[in-house]
């Protein structure tokens, strides 16, 4: 039945986080257990993209192999490896199991496996049982044979990608595409924003168009830029990263042209500048909105006519750079105030992007704060830190004006106050509302906490808290995602139950946030 509707889903076209999803869910049928999740190496950590069983937080772990002794002995085998239900290795999933939160791992099964693709290891399946004796000598041999469809799933997501590259590569003056790095480069997340964001960014990221980054304080419009530069036609060229608003104005000119020998007291010799060293590749010019007005003439000549003139010098040298800038201002209102040139906004902004906000992304904000659990775990040399169900609320609630920068700080300082107020190293740290810190004044938050409890198993209780329509919206949200599981998250099936037309359904769930 397992081997049936997995070869029936490589079959069809589906999105590939859907296809992980119910390979999953599959699975845990399938050997009657408790949590399943597959997990992407990447360097030398393990990243979950699909998992059932466990909290969402999970999916923004990163587990590192050092640290997570289970995980490194299961992608160092060929052979799927059980783990006696009293052995002495930490499991890297205390605390995180869906229906005990905060707790640790009772004595219980695991078993894994190592996932290859076109002989390379890619990654790691885990399956856990809390009915200890459920894994045994059959079920090895059964995951062994199950691992052939694992692996034929993940390398038919493979396919996919790469049949897309070809095909947008094909659009772009017929070019054929370099190799993409797998990995997310550490922006997390799949809401709908973000993931229009990274497509945006996939399809100019194969042009030289100049980009603008848009957005607040704290968005991570550096690790778009990074995805960008990973993704286009240059990503085997440097990438060359400045912060314009740490340049003082007397060597702004110097640090971005380079200068000659001579060219003023203390050059006592000839420097090459960041475009320079960006020959070929790119350059990140970071707070754009900072730069002073005289070194504004001297950048538009660059993307004017791609010459550079080293201070002291009155020769001029081509360079090919693509230019990416960023700003948290409001360049147009500052080219009316005279304090940025018109021509060289007009420059910049040939394809202008905004970065949306963690408060119109609020899906995200659990898996971010998993993955800074995560950093904080490995940092403080804790056994297992995780966040209470009210702790999680709250930050679903927060508007969080500094972004993710803040819920980064947010996290660390709670890991550092539960360890100040008394928790052990040893334990299963639950850090709770009240170690956040968080200021949340009831009234401005409904949509936050609708947000909030799509992924509650108590929707209703948390729902006295906003209006009508959005009680409404959050109970419809709640029975299609209970439908989605259900029904093995195929959306044809789950508009039958409901008895909706399939567009209505898909319309309704992009509304409701849950595509």
């Amino acid at each position: 039945m397992l081997a049936e509707s997995l070869l029936a889903d490589l079959i069809h076209d589906i999105p590939n986080s859907v296809r992980l999803q119910r390979l999953v869910n599959g699975l845990q049928n399938h050997f009657h257990c408790g949590a399943v999740a597959l997990l992407r190496l990447e360097q030398d950590s393990l990243r979950p993209l699909a998992i059932t069983g466990l909290v969402n937080e999970a999916l923004g772990r990163r587990f590192k192999l050092a640290q997570h002794p289970r995980l490194a002995t299961i992608i160092g085998n060929r052979q799927a490896v059980r783990f006696d239900p009293d052995s002495p290795l930490d499991d890297p999933y205390d605390g995180l199991l869906l229906h005990q939160p905060g707790e640790a791992l009772p004595v219980h099964d695991c078993m894994g496996i190592s996932v290859y693709v076109d002989g390379i290891r890619w990654g790691a399946l885990t399956l856990d049982s809390l009915t200890p004796g459920v894994f045994d000598q059959d079920t090895l041999h059964e995951l062994q044979r199950c691992n052939l469809l694992v692996e034929a799933t993940v390398r038919m997501g493979q396919i996919e990608r790469d049949l897309r590259a070809l095909r947008q590569a094909r659009q772009h003056d017929g070019l054929s595409p370099l190799p993409v790095n797998e990995g997310n480069l550490d922006i997390i997340g799949c809401s709908e924003p973000l993931l229009a964001i990274k497509r945006e960014l996939e399809v100019v990221a194969n042009s030289d168009l100049p980009v603008l980054l848009l957005g607040e304080t704290g968005v991570g419009k550096e690790l778009f830029a990074r995805f960008l530069h990973q993704h286009s036609l240059r990503q085997d060229k440097p990438l060359i990263y400045i912060n314009c608003a740490a340049l003082p104005e007397s060597l702004a000119e110097s640090e971005l042209f380079g200068h000659q020998k001579g060219a003023f007291s203390g050059a006592t010799q000839d420097r090459a500048g960041r475009f320079d060293a960006a020959d070929q590749g790119t350059l990140f010019l970071d707070e754009v909105g900072e730069l002073p007005l005289s070194i504004q003439a001297k950048l538009l000549r660059v993307l004017q006519n791609g010459e550079i003139q080293r201070l002291g010098s009155d020769k001029f040298r081509r360079v090919d750079v693509r230019i990416v800038a960023a700003t948290n201002r409001d360049l147009k209102a500052q080219v009316k105030a005279g304090e940025f040139r018109a021509d060289l906004y007009h420059r910049l902004s040939v394809y202008p992007l905004p970065i949306p906000p963690l408060r119109e992304r609020s899906s995200d904000i659990s898996l971010l704060a998993g993955h800074f659990l995560e950093l904080n775990r490995s940092r403080l040399g804790l056994r297992s830190v995780r966040l209470s169900m009210d702790a999680e609320h709250a930050l679903q609630q927060y508007p969080w004006p500094g972004n993710i920068r803040e819920l980064e700080h947010v996290i660390s300082r709670a890991a550092i106050k539960a360890l100040s107020q008394g928790a052990q190293r040893q334990d299963i740290i639950t850090i709770d509302r009240n170690l956040l810190d968080l200021d949340i004044t009831p009234g401005n938050h409904s949509q936050q906490a609708l947000t909030a409890t799509l992924n509650a198993s108590e929707p209703l209780s948390v729902a006295m808290q906003v209006s009508l329509k959005e009680a409404t919206q959050l109970f419809q949200a709640h029975v299609i995602r209970q439908q989605l599981e259900l029904h093995h998250y195929s959306w044809s099936n789950t508009a039958r139950a409901l008895q909706l037309d399939p567009s209505n359904l898909h319309k309704l769930a992009h509304r409701l946030g849950l595509k």
